[in-house]
């Protein structure tokens, strides 16, 4: 698999570098030699920012290559997109650049090379006649010559000028042909424009940057900006008229790590106090390294104020971190950690399990006891990183479950995928008598880009049916 990722990688680099670097610069020359090095040292920075915190590198290490590296992974998705975009474009522009051409009666290849083929025949055909013009002049001067010879023996005074008339004769003769059969020759053709075939190159490729660049640098702006906040109302039939419009601060996958650092939690944690919630859900994916690399980047969660409490589920990405130094840290900061567990809430019971990847170590979801025992006559919400357990909670009888994970897809065409590889990919769905919310995420995993994806605090307001 790693052999099939890698080769692709160099596939797809080397497509790039041909249209932006091969089609057009010109051999030698100092822009593609500059082209050249960045098409291998990009993707060697890329490679080490996805592979230098599992390896254990230096956190500083880490922050110089995540972001150029993660941010390169992003361009070369839209380059890429971009490129074959124009691999459509670029025969229409060339056929339209042509019939221009032929309108303004310009040249082109094909006329360059039907001209120097003219060229070549009227030189040909000059040197033959000068050739023949030539043979002409000799023969007359011979026969002048025999004729004044026989004059000069008859007439020996007249010797002098007779001689002189034919000498100037001749030069006149012999001046004359080739400045005539030259005048009669066509005018070469004026050199042409550069070639229409780098024109193209060069439109196709500039355009071709200017969108995937732009589209990664719009994402990049999206994700530093901090995540908006999104509000939906969700009716529980269970739930009673006490506990109706009961607001629930939904956030997830917020991501610190190399790139997304104290200030990112900063803009989290005054976005979800300005909504002012009852409770706060933390579910999943705050980190990606370990508590001695991220523990004063996740410190601003300690400012996280909510009526009924601030709570938290591990993510996938808190197992490959160090998940219980985590939970206690998040203990630490006032969040209270739902590790296959639950509490009463006035008018409903909040439960939360564990992620799917903690079973590598024996840490896994544990539907039984977080739900088991519980009255069912009283609302379940669920808070649980992954949508997949969706089915685990209907058959427990859950009324919500929260969750995250998806990012939404985080980088177009990512939806597609997202939505594929999980029940629901972003937004309120149903299934039976459970419904599930799923947030995009308030950070980003890898490349700091959001595209057709934007980040999300999501504000989930309860209804009762009984209001």
């Amino acid at each position: 698999m790693v052999i099939v990722v890698l080769a692709l990688l160099a596939g797809v680099h080397r497509y790039l570098w041909r249209r932006f670097v091969g089609d057009t610069t010109a051999e030698g020359s100092a822009m593609r030699r500059a082209g050249t090095v960045a098409a291998y040292v990009l993707p060697l920075l890329s490679v080490g920012a996805l592979v230098s915190g599992r390896a254990g590198a230096p956190f500083w290490l880490q922050r110089v290559l995540a972001w150029p590296g993660y941010l390169w992974l992003a361009a070369v998705l839209y380059l890429t997109l971009a490129l074959l975009a124009g691999e459509a474009v670029r025969p229409v522009l060339r056929r339209v650049l042509a019939r221009r051409a032929d309108r303004a009666g310009q040249p082109d290849d094909a006329d360059r090379a039907s001209a120097d083929g003219a060229l070549d025949a009227d030189k040909a055909s000059v040197d033959g006649a000068l050739d023949a013009d030539k043979a002409s002049v000799d023969g007359a001067l011979d026969a002048d010559r025999a004729s004044a010879d026989g004059a000069l023996d008859a007439h020996p005074e007249n010797g002098a000028k007779r001689t002189g008339l034919s000498a100037d004769t001749s030069g006149a003769v012999l001046s004359a042909a080739p400045a005539t059969l030259l005048a009669d020759a066509p005018a070469p053709p004026r050199p042409d424009a550069p070639s229409r075939r780098l024109f193209v190159a060069r439109a196709v490729g500039g355009a071709a940057a200017v969108a995937g660049l732009g589209t990664v640098g719009h994402g990049t702006y999206g994700v530093l900006r901090g995540p908006r906040v999104k509000r939906i109302t969700v009716p529980l039939a269970k739930l009673p008229r006490s506990a109706h419009g009961f607001r629930i601060a939904v956030v997830s996958d917020i991501h610190l790590g190399p790139i997304l650092g104290r200030a990112h939690t900063r803009r989290i944690v005054d976005t979800i106090n300005r909504t002012q919630p009852d409770l706060v859900a933390v579910v999943g994916d705050l980190v990606d390294g370990t508590v001695a690399d991220l523990g004063p980047a996740a410190e601003p969660l300690a400012r996280l104020k909510a009526r009924h409490g601030n709570f938290f589920v591990t993510g996938n990405h808190e197992y490959y971190s160090g998940a219980a130094q985590w939970v206690d840290q998040v203990r630490e900061l006032g969040l209270h950690p739902l590790e296959n567990d639950r509490v009463e809430i006035a008018g409903f019971d909040l439960a939360g399990v564990n992620d799917i990847a903690g079973e590598s170590e024996g840490q896994g979801p544990d539907f039984a006891r977080a739900l088991g025992d519980r009255d069912r006559t009283r609302a379940a919400v669920l808070l649980a990183h992954q949508p997949v357990v969706i089915h685990d909670a209907v058959a427990h009888g859950v009324d919500l479950q929260l969750s995250g994970h998806t990012h939404g897809g985080q980088l177009w065409p990512g939806n597609f995928i997202a939505d594929l590889a999980n029940p629901t990919g972003a937004g309120l769905d149903r299934y039976g008598d459970t419904q599930l919310y799923v947030s995009r995420g308030a950070g980003a995993w890898g490349p700091p880009v959001r595209v057709g994806a934007p980040s999300d605090i999501t504000v989930v307001e309860l209804a009762s049916r009984q209001a």
